[in-house]
């Protein structure tokens, strides 16, 4: 994007339908001269552009400037079919025009809000790329021809069309080619390897009768007909995890007879001649678009069994240890005895809620090469193959620059403008919490990078599609390349990639000496004309705001870096900015290009992208991210109105480019209407090798998600997550029988209100209502979504278009094939209006967003409410682990910050647990395992309470010289060792059916103690001061790194930053060594040695210790040296200890020096 100060609009439809801002206006420069501005420098950058800035060795005073200051909008709008720049070529000039409507949106900053008037500030396009119109062509319409270079013949297929490939590598060839290459050595002319032919398939399938072929196929096709499919179609059908045996084609083939009922088959002509039209054609078993999208796999039986049998074992166990321990209580110890049994009843209760819902794991594969052919195929009703798959959103969100770093942000945008997804079903929206000028600027700098980096991805097929990861790569690039250019392409875009990241880098800078400037020019203004006036003298200051302005000359209607009214954290007007407009229906290759990469016939276009900053208010709650998301969900609904949502967040990028695909087989499965959203597991990049503050999550995102997918689906865990958008509009599902109390069915309506015991649901799956309930629901609409027209019509449209194809019967609740090949409307400046209207900080008063709609507020944890909510209106998710990792994030690996991230998590689940959202209070729809993990997911930080004082029993064991169990008899070490091993064959079952390994399971157990005596119970803390005092609960935003040198990758894992989290872990460990050390010299010195209890205190100590060990080391930095604070919490400790030690067993009076110190210990 480019812009000068220009207010003039473009004449066209957009003029009458807008109030232009009453702004500071700067003269435009010619469009026809590349002459820089007075007082100012252009460099030509190695893209061709010409950028203007302010001369660093200017002497010349901004005063005397005045107003023929003209300064360049820095950030330029990369060029599309409505803004071609100007090219020195007449053919470069032929360009495609979109309509005035949309080129007035594309360059128009809108901004309004609450009782403010919508804005429009014009920005006029600057752009030195050149491109020219190419020809409006479809996909590919080659078929299946031989891939040998100067041979244009049809390449070898079976009688039934499909492709037969004579060697694994898949290399097609024509038969002419193919015979010449076996009389030549049988070399493939694509691997370079022998062909590898079994005669003998063939000496056997000749006995079996082949179908007939047609009278115009020759005797050679016949011959061929009959040879073994290829190990290249062999592996593809084994890799291709949807397809199974195709036993009716088996039957067909052989004419096998088996069992009752054997079909009659016709005779060897009955399809020729006059007898064909008595049985049809023959039947194609293998047509793509009848197979199905996706499909579920249980877990083996040699290891889901006996995982599920040790289950029951321990349980078992668990039970018969807890009633021994209760009716053998420790008389000498009762208060010890007490407190034990107490925390290993609560222990075993949170086993089994962890454990349940791990009884049937599942595994989901998909099918993309049945989704092509499903949805991008020509057939009867897409005669040109366009794309009939519905159309995505994608949400990214981000709150603080200088938490979020934008260079972090911009490499996200780029990854998901290169998605491998029809160009003009996507849009991604920017929601920019903070109203920052610098995500803004980030932003358009990475839509001006996407026109190179996106054609340059297409082209290359790279992988993966964000800029700073794929650099970063180590290894050979060209491997796989089979481009003769790619190495100059990558080149060239790496250059152009690296001055980006300058200019991002700069931007701070750059906007604040931009702001320095103008400020300054406008006070000497200000206090010329107030001496003027004789108001003030020449020698008083004249008091201006501090503005933050934007390259043009004019106000950042976001926040300024010096707060002022209006523009401040919370409180701004709404700002959407088209930062790419929605591309043309027909695809635009490119040419070749001298000054950027060769771009022929790849398509050139880039999604629609879109910056949004909500307007807040002071007086008004804005929920945080969950309102952020909810403004999305609206702003979205008017201007693209996909009818899924992907939501990511700001540091995760998309790795995989085929990974909606490949939500979307899931989502368009005939079964798939009733699927709310599917969830793909977080992957992190930049965590230590060892993993010691367990960042990764593997055993969450392995083992407990894959388990869940089997019962009604993962739970939402805020990035990472494709929506369907009828859900998150609290719809029902589809085709829902609703019962009544007794089991009895109840009468359902097409439109119906239903009231539940915790959320008003739309039903959007029965018949059709006559009972007037239609109306009902029409008064109720602007309660639940707003007084918006335009969004409420669009919740029709996006339900409509999520529907699943029509292809057959059996298919309920679809839609016809071929009913979304019309292109979308242009985007005009009146529906940017209302989308600037629907996030206004006042347009949630009196609805239903954010209690029954969208994103749910009221928790810090707004997405694992928001997933509960769906599964409780009977919807069900689906987790999708792909191959190659769909998305990549970063996470914190400093233990401070990993202590706050899980303060936030276990703080958002004490608030679930004391809400109307617990699990105990959830729908008849929810199924009970489910239930059962909801419920977990609220008690877990429970455990903390209980955990903290079990780590201190083995302590206070150690001082008493008693122990939990009046002796160490072979009954409980029987029942301890039991427990113990079976829970160590768990851990190598769940190893084997999840995938992860025993080091990430241990890592994990470490975590659980490390996090459950720190982070869990200050978030209990705080959870019961926000129920019993109404104390308001606010968290840290999570950091996010943006470190380019590989030498400080992992420095932040060793700064040691102080936290009031760590006192307990750190008392925890202290007792504990001190105890060891004064149960040791006790029993040694004492003469009632008492060496069970001792073993017993020790091995329990050692446990806890164990667990503790990657807290301790991270205390030590990366000099393995402690913090002072350490000593001095040690010191305190012990002095604390030896009093109370002394104050609960005194010395026997009259004793002397000699006598028996603390209960009959004596020094030597």
């Amino acid at each position: 994007m480019a812009s000068t100060g220009s207010s003039n609009i473009p004449p066209g439809g957009g003029r009458s339908q807008m109030i232009l801002s009453n702004q500071r206006s700067l003269n435009p420069p010619s469009s026809t001269s590349t002459r820089a501005p007075a007082g100012m420098v252009t460099r030509r950058s190695s893209s061709g552009r010409h950028i203007h800035f302010l001369s660093q060795d200017s002497d010349i005073p901004i005063e005397m400037l005045g107003e023929t200051l003209n300064l360049n909008y820095t950030v330029h709008m990369p060029p599309t079919p409505d803004n071609q720049p100007m090219s020195a070529t007449p053919e470069h000039n032929q360009t495609a025009i979109a309509p005035k409507e949309q080129q007035h949106v594309s360059n128009t900053l809108f901004s309004g809000g609450y009782k403010n008037v919508t804005r429009g500030h014009v920005l006029d396009k600057l752009i030195d790329r050149d491109e020219s119109d190419s020809s409006k062509t479809g996909a590919d319409g080659r078929g299946f021809v031989c891939s040998i270079p100067g041979c244009d013949e049809k390449a070898m297929t079976d009688e039934r069309g499909r492709l037969v490939t004579p060697c694994v590598c898949g290399f097609k060839v024509c038969r002419d080619c193919y015979v010449e290459a076996i009389s030549n050595g049988g070399v493939c002319r694509g691997c370079k390897e022998s062909y590898k032919i079994d005669d003998e398939p063939a000496a056997r399938s000749s006995a079996l009768p082949q179908l007939p072929s047609t009278a115009d196929d020759s005797a050679e096709e016949r011959r061929l007909s009959v040879l073994k499919p290829s190990k290249s179609t062999v592996a593809a059908i084994l890799s291709n995890q949807a397809s199974e045996f195709e036993h009716s084609l088996w039957l067909f083939e052989t004419r096998g007879t088996y069992g009752y009922g054997n079909a009659v088959w016709p005779k060897e002509d009955a399809y020729q001649g006059k007898r064909a039209s008595n049985v049809g054609a023959p039947p194609d078993f293998h047509e793509k678009s009848k197979q199905p999208l996706c499909r579920k796999v249980g877990i083996a039986a040699a290891i889901i069994s006996p995982y599920r049998l040790l289950v029951i074992t321990r349980l078992m166990v668990l039970i018969f240890f807890l009633w021994w321990r209760v009716v053998h209580p420790n008389r000498d110890a009762m208060w010890l005895w007490g407190m034990s049994v107490v925390c290993e009843i609560w222990f075993a209760f949170s086993w089994v809620l962890d454990q349940l819902p791990k009884l049937c794991p599942v595994n989901r594969f998909t099918d993309l090469t049945v989704l092509r052919e499903k949805f991008e195929m020509p057939g009867p009703k897409n005669p040109k193959g366009r794309s009939d798959l519905p159309g995505v959103d994608v949400f990214v969100s981000t709150a603080d620059p200088e938490k979020e770093p934008p260079l972090v942000t911009a490499n996200t945008i780029l990854s998901i403008l290169a998605v491998q997804y029809p160009v003009e079903k996507l849009s991604c929206y920017l929601s920019d919490d903070g109203g920052a000028l610098l995500t803004f600027e980030a932003l358009a700098e990475a839509a001006s990078f996407a026109q190179m980096w996106v054609p340059f991805c297409r082209k290359h097929d790279i992988e993966p599609r964000n800029p700073e990861s794929y650099f970063s790569l180590k290894g050979d690039p060209t491997k796989n390349k089979k481009r003769a250019d790619f190495v100059k392409d990558r080149r060239r875009v790496k250059r152009e990639y690296d001055e980006m990241k300058v200019r991002i880098n700069g931007l701070p800078d750059a906007i604040r000496r931009r702001s320095e400037a103008y400020n300054s020019h406008d006070e000497i203004k200000s206090k010329r004309e107030l001496h003027e006036s004789g108001i003030v003298s020449a020698m008083d200051p004249a008091k201006i705001e501090k503005a933050t302005w934007m390259s043009d000359g004019t106000h950042w209607p976001g926040t300024w870096s010096f707060a002022a009214k209006d523009h401040k954290r919370g409180d701004h007007d709404s700002i959407i900015q088209v930062m790419l407009e929605p591309p043309c229906y027909d695809p635009v290759m490119g040419k070749a290009d001298d000054d950027l990469i060769d771009t022929t016939g790849i398509d050139i276009r880039l999604p629609m992208l879109v910056y949004v900053s909500r307007e807040k208010r002071p007086g008004y709650d804005h929920n945080k991210k969950a309102g952020a998301m909810n403004a999305l969900v609206r702003s979205s609904a008017v201007m693209s109105n996909g009818a899924f949502i992907l939501n990511l967040d700001c540091d995760h990028y998309i790795f995989n480019s085929l990974a909606i695909r490949e939500a979307m087989c899931f989502m368009m499965d005939p079964s798939g209407d009733r699927i709310c959203y599917v969830q793909f597991p977080q992957r992190f990049e930049g965590i230590d090798p060892s993993d010691r503050y367990a960042n990764n999550n593997t055993v969450f995102f392995d083992v407990n998600m894959r388990a869940l997918d089997g019962l009604q689906g993962p739970m939402y865990v805020g990035t990472g997550c494709m929506f369907r958008r009828v859900a998150l509009y609290g719809f029902d599902p589809p085709r829902y029988k609703n019962r009544g109390c007794c089991g009895g069915k109840k009468k359902s309506n097409h439109v119906r209100v239903r009231q539940e015991s915790d959320e008003t649901a739309l039903n959007i799956g029965g018949g059709g209502g006559g009972d007037g309930t239609d109306e009902i629901e029409a008064q109720l609409m602007p309660k639940s979504f707003g007084n918006s027209v335009v969004l409420t019509a669009s919740i029709t449209v996006a339900e409509f278009q999520g529907r699943p194809l029509a292809d057959s019967d059996r298919v309920k609740h679809a839609r016809p094939p071929g009913a979304l090949l019309a292109p979308r409307q242009p985007l005009d400046a009146e529906t940017v209006r209302e989308a600037i209207g629907v996030i206004s900080c006042s347009y949630e008063e009196k609805t239903e967003w954010g209690n029954r709609v969208g994103w749910i507020y009221g928790s810090v944890t707004e997405d694992v409410v928001t997933g509960f909510r769906m599964h409780n209106r009977g919807w069900r998710s689906v987790y999708c682990v792909t191959k190659r990792d769909a998305f990549r994030g970063t996470a914190p690996i400093n233990l401070t910050d990993r202590l706050h991230q899980v303060l936030r998590w276990a703080t958002g689940s004490v608030e679930i647990f004391f809400s109307k959202n617990n699990a105990l209070l959830g729908s008849p729809r929810l199924k009970l395992l489910q239930r059962v993990a909801y419920l977990n997911a609220g008690i877990y930080p429970f455990t903390s309470i209980f955990l903290v004082v079990y780590c201190f029993l083995p302590a206070l064991c150690l001082f008493t010289g008693q122990f939990i169990v009046q002796s160490l008899n072979i009954t409980f070490l029987v029942y301890l060792l039991a427990s113990t091993v079976i829970l160590c064959m768990l851990a190598i079952l769940e190893v084997r059916w999840s995938g992860i390994t025993l080091e990430e399971w241990w890592r994990n157990e470490q975590f659980w103690l490390i996090g459950g005596t720190s982070a869990h119970l200050a978030a209990v803390l705080q959870g019961l001061l926000k129920v019993t005092a109404g104390v308001d609960i606010s968290f840290t935003l999570t950091s996010k790194s943006a470190n380019e040198g590989e030498e400080d990758a992992y420095a932040d894992l060793y700064v040691v930053k102080w936290s009031s989290l760590m006192i307990p872990p750190i008392t925890i460990m202290i007792i504990n060594l001190i105890a060891v050390a004064v149960g040791v010299s006790k029993t040694i010195y004492s003469d009632n040695k008492k060496w069970s209890q001792l073993i017993g205190g020790v091995f329990f100590s050692f446990w806890v210790l164990v667990h503790l060990y990657p807290f301790a080391k991270g205390l030590m930095g990366r000099r393995g040296r402690a913090p002072t604070i350490v000593f001095v919490w040690a010191g305190l400790l012990a002095i604390i200890i030896s009093l109370l030690w002394v104050s609960i067993s005194p010395p026997s009076p009259g004793s002397t020096q000699d006598s028996s110190i603390g209960g009959g210990f004596q020094f030597p």
